[in-house]
């Protein structure tokens, strides 16, 4: 057994999931600060902090292998204290304290005052909007909203998050200003439905609202939007990406999939006819404009013709980014009547199947881009490249755009003009102009 440190305890909190998972770690490591206790990210620490998440089964898988190192690790005298908190903790309390007890406790999403206690702090209501950032100082997330009010059959969301709750549009641009003086350049908007926004508080979709107002904040340049709902999507916000330089021509609408039969099964609202209307107004609305999309392969009831037709649906659509997952059964959620009928091997092979479809979609896209002069924001240095991103692309999950840094320097958090020289799938190589 190590020997107990005097004085103050490190607290390390670990992060899995989403970038809302981020976006909450960072909001309860700030308050920690704030309350005088020494925090870190991922980290050495004395006490542990697991922000879990509970979405599909690979992601609990993994939420429940970092608890079981960190209370071995506690075992071994290594850290004092374990706590367990986020999704996988709201959705599946009662069965973590009976399958693992050794954690000290555990809490829920909505829980971050308790927790503070637990941690010997206080929930301090003056530092709403603060947060102590994870991500590069040039970029950060902005959580405009909390839970979600869609009945997606696949989706257990709503069970760990609760309701859709939207915060007033005063108190984010509060947050961006924040953001703003430390340096936060680029801000991404994310929630679980961007669409949904305003209809709580304001009882109207007000993402349009919301976006006038954050480009008016001084030294933030791009914003970004992440997970927008193709049911009841607000047009004017397509007129404002068009018009706002500083919003960027780039949304993620996760459309799950195209058959309409399934469509209705997932409840998303939409067909197929609907959702290609939509797209068509996106790309008449802004014709520069980067679509990224996830799709669903592998739900109830996907016959090989069902497949089919989203296959040809994506070579016919040629999405500039797009994510592929495999249907995971999870209980409590409105799918989990219906036979999961689909073999595992044959979802994967699916997910294969549309992902190296997308891999040419996305070769020729790139290809086209070569000789073109794009505004780029430098995220690292990795090796011999200097790794950034257009306006097209999203941290982590996007293609990325390389430049030597044999004699030359860039640097990062920086925008520069680079015109690319040659493309990959999924990387363009450029040089600075």
């Amino acid at each position: 057994m190590r020997t107990k440190s005097v004085g103050k305890k490190k607290i390390n909190v670990v992060t899995l999931g989403c970038s809302k998972n981020v976006y909450d770690s960072e909001v309860l490591m700030s308050q920690l600060k704030a309350n005088g206790k020494e925090v870190v990210h991922e980290d050495r620490g004395d006490i542990v902090v697991i922000n879990t998440c509970g979405f599909i089964d690979n992601a609990k898988e993994e939420s429940i292998n970092t608890i079981l190192d960190y209370v071995d690790a506690k075992n071994r005298g290594e850290v004092e204290k374990v706590f367990v908190t986020g999704c996988l903790s709201e959705r599946y309390k009662p069965d973590l304290i009976k399958e693992i007890p050794d954690v000290d406790q555990y809490f829920g999403t909505r829980d971050l005052p308790v927790l503070l206690k637990h941690l010997g702090a206080d929930y301090k209501h003056e530092l709403v909007g603060e947060r102590l950032t994870t991500t590069p100082k040039h970029y950060a997330y902005l959580k405009i909203s909390e839970g979600c009010d869609r009945p997606c059959s696949f989706c257990a969301i709503p069970l760990m998050r609760g309701g859709h709750v939207s915060t007033p549009i005063e108190k984010l641009v509060l947050e961006a200003q924040k953001l703003a003086k430390k340096g936060t350049k680029e801000i991404i908007l994310i929630a679980q439905d961007l669409t949904y926004y305003g209809l709580d508080i304001y009882k109207k979709r007000a993402l349009g609202e919301l976006l006038k107002e954050l480009v008016k904040v001084e030294g933030i340049e791009w914003i970004r939007l992440h997970y927008a709902f193709p049911s009841g999507f607000p047009e004017d916000v397509l007129d404002i990406i068009r018009e706002e330089p500083k919003v960027c021509n780039y949304i993620d609408i996760p459309l799950q999939h195209i058959n309409s039969d399934l469509l209705k099964s997932m409840k998303r609202g939409t067909t197929h006819e609907k959702t290609d209307a939509l797209l068509a107004k996106f790309r008449e609305k802004v014709p520069d404009m980067a679509v990224r999309t996830t799709l669903i392969v592998g739900y109830p009831g996907e016959t090989q013709e069902r497949f089919q037709e989203l296959k040809d649906w994506v070579k016919e659509q040629k999405f500039d980014r797009l994510g592929c997952f495999t249907y995971s059964h999870e209980e409590n959620t409105g799918a989990y009547v219906l036979e999961d009928d689909i073999p595992q091997e044959v979802k994967e092979a699916r997910v294969e199947e549309i992902m190296e479809l997308q891999s040419q979609i996305s070769w020729e896209k790139n290809q086209e881009k070569i000789g073109k002069v794009f505004k780029c924001i430098f995220d690292r240095k990795e090796g011999n490249y200097f790794i950034g991103r257009t306006e097209y692309d999203s941290p982590d999950v996007d293609n990325t755009v390389l430049v030597s840094a044999d004699n030359t320097y860039i640097s990062i958090g920086e925008f520069a003009e680079v015109k690319i020289t040659s493309a990959e799938e999924f990387d363009l190589y450029g040089e600075l102009i």
